[in-house]
C-alpha cells in the first residue's frame, strides 16, 4: 500500500470550532485517511515570520498522523493568502466578478508561495506516493512538483465552484493556470456543473481533447482526467455528537427560549457568497407579506466572522448587522424578536442540537461548491417529526438534496413563498422529503468521497511526463 500525501493551504487544528463543523469531517476524513494508508499532512502553519527560513515543522499525532507545516512572510500573507487566493480566485469562482481584484502583485505572490510550497514538500514525497493538492490556493503545485521531477500520481481536488468560461476569462493569465492544472492525473469538482465549466474551457480556450464521457483531457502530449466526487458528511462522527449531553442541552436551550414558536435556523460562515444579506431580504418580505407570523417564527442567524483582513468581509458584517437591525425594530415587541443574529462559533456538538430543535433550515448562498451545513441539517433531524431544509438551488448540494425545497436565493418572494411553505408542511410531507433526503446524507458520506478519490487517483495509468 502506498503512502498518502496531503497537502492544503492549512493543516488541520484538532477540536477547531468552525461554522459548521464543515471543516471537522473533512479533517476527520483526511486523518482517517492517512491513518489508513501512512504519510504526511503538509500546509502553511498559520504563523507568520519577518523571514521565511524554510524551516519545516514536523509533528507526529497519537494516532500516528503526521503534519509538516512552514511559516509564512506577512508579504506572503498579503498577496498570496488575503490577495489572489482570496480577493482574486475566491470572488471570481463565486461569479462576484464585481469584487474581484486583479492586482499583478497578487499573482506574484501567489506564484511564489506555490514555488515555496514545492520546495518545502519536495523532500518529503518518496517515490511510491500517491500526492493529493486541495483547493484553489495550489491550483498550480502540481506543475511545480513535475518540474521539480516529481513523477508520482497527483491529484487534485476543487472544493468550490469552477465559474462558466466566459468568467473565467475574466482572469489574466488564465490560459497558463489551466494549462498549470493539467499536470494533475486526477482533477475533482464538487459536482457536474464545475465539471463540465472545467470540461467546456479546456476545450473552447486551449483546443484540448476532451471526452465527455471519461473526463480524459489530452493536451501537449499529456492525458488529465477530470470527475465530479461531491462531498459528504463524516455522517457516523456527526451523528455521534448528537448523543451527548452538550447537543441534547443545547436542544433544550434552544427550545426553551423560543417560547413555543418554531425556530428556523441559518448556520454560515460570514462570507458574502452564502447570501446573507439576501437572506434576511427574504425573511424580511416573510415579514411584512404575513405580519402575524412573528409570533410563530424566530430566525437564528449563526455567522462566525472570516477573513476579517479584506475589506468586503468587513462590509458584508455591517450590512447584515444594519439589516437586521432594520427588521428587529420594525417588527419587534417587548416579548419578541423576530431575528437574532450571533456573530461566533458553537461546537459541532452544539450545533447538533441546534438543528434539531429548527423545524426549518435555512441555507441560501448565492453560490456555493457544495455547502455541508444542508447535509448537517438534515442528518440532525428527528425522524419522527423532521424539520424542512429550504436550499438553494445554486448550492452545489441541491443537485444531491432534491427533496428540499429549492430557492432562488436572489428572490425575496420565493425566499419568503418558500418559509411559508415550510412552516405550514404537514407531517405526513415533511417525513416523506426526509427519509429521501436522508438516504444521500448517510450513503454519500466523506468516508466514501476520500476513498473513492483516492482509488481512482491510485488506480490511474501514470501518463504523465517529467
Amino acid at each position: 500500500m502506498t503512502r498518502l500525501v496531503v497537502i492544503s493551504n492549512r493543516v488541520a487544528v484538532p477540536k477547531a470550532r468552525g461554522a459548521a463543523g464543515a471543516q471537522g469531517g473533512l479533517a476527520g476524513a483526511l486523518n482517517s485517511a492517512l491513518r489508513k494508508h501512512g504519510g504526511i499532512w503538509f500546509g502553511w502553519s498559520g504563523q507568520e515570520v519577518d523571514e521565511y527560513s524554510g524551516d519545516i515543522h514536523v509533528q507526529r499525532s497519537a494516532d500516528g498522523v503526521t503534519t509538516a507545516t512552514i511559516d509564512l512572510e506577512p508579504q506572503d500573507i498579503e498577496e498570496y493568502y488575503n490577495g489572489y487566493a482570496n480577493s482574486t480566485l475566491w470572488p471570481l469562482f463565486h461569479y462576484r466578478i464585481d469584487l474581484t481584484e486583479y492586482e499583478r502583485e497578487f499573482g506574484r505572490g501567489y506564484e511564489r508561495v506555490n514555488e515555496r510550497f514545492a520546495d518545502s514538500v519536495l523532500p518529503l514525497i518518496e517515490k511510491n506516493d500517491t500526492v493529493w493538492v486541495h483547493d484553489y490556493h495550489l491550483m498550480p503545485l502540481g506543475e511545480r512538483l513535475r518540474a521539480r521531477g516529481v513523477n508520482n500520481q497527483i491529484g487534485f481536488f476543487l472544493h468550490i465552484p469552477w465559474p462558466p468560461t466566459r468568467l473565467f476569462v475574466s482572469l489574466p493569465y488564465h490560459e497558463r493556470l489551466v494549462r498549470s492544472m493539467l499536470h494533475y492525473d486526477l482533477i475533482g469538482f464538487q459536482n457536474d456543473e464545475w465539471l463540465e465549466s472545467f470540461l467546456h474551457y479546456c476545450r473552447k480556450e486551449l483546443g484540448a481533447e476532451v471526452n465527455d464521457k471519461t473526463g480524459e483531457i489530452r493536451l501537449d502530449g499529456r492525458t488529465s482526467r477530470a470527475k465530479s466526487y461531491p462531498i459528504g458528511i463524516d455522517y457516523d462522527h456527526f451523528m455521534a455528537k448528537g448523543d451527548t449531553g452538550k447537543a441534547r442541552q443545547a436542544q433544550q436551550r434552544l427550545m426553551s427560549s423560543t417560547r413555543h414558536r418554531v425556530a428556523m435556523i441559518g448556520v454560515d460562515r460570514l462570507d458574502y457568497s452564502k447570501g446573507l444579506p439576501e437572506r434576511i431580504d427574504g425573511i424580511g418580505r416573510f415579514f411584512d407579506t404575513y405580519p402575524d407570523q412573528v409570533r410563530d417564527l424566530v430566525y437564528i442567524q449563526i455567522a462566525p466572522p472570516s477573513r476579517e483582513d479584506i475589506g468586503s468581509y468587513q462590509d458584508i458584517r455591517a450590512t447584515l448587522e444594519q439589516k437586521t437591525g432594520q427588521i428587529n425594530g420594525a417588527r419587534s415587541e417587548v416579548d419578541v424578536v423576530p431575528i437574532r443574529y450571533v456573530n461566533k462559533g458553537y461546537s459541532q456538538e452544539e450545533l447538533f442540537g441546534f438543528y434539531r430543535a429548527a423545524k426549518i433550515g435555512l441555507v441560501t448562498p448565492l453560490r456555493d461548491g457544495m455547502n455541508l451545513v444542508a447535509k448537517e441539517y438534515v442528518a440532525a433531524q428527528d425522524p419522527e417529526d423532521p424539520g424542512v431544509l429550504v436550499l438553494s438551488r445554486f448550492a452545489g448540494a441541491a443537485q444531491q438534496l432534491q427533496d428540499a425545497l429549492l430557492v432562488n436565493p436572489h428572490s425575496p418572494d420565493d425566499v419568503s413563498h418558500n418559509i411559508n411553505r415550510a412552516l405550514h408542511m404537514p407531517l405526513a410531507e415533511r417525513k416523506e422529503r426526509w427519509e429521501k433526503l436522508i438516504v444521500t446524507v448517510r450513503e454519500d458520506n466523506v468516508l466514501r468521497w476520500t476513498d473513492n478519490f483516492i482509488s481512482d487517483l491510485q488506480s490511474a495509468e501514470m501518463t504523465q511526463q517529467a
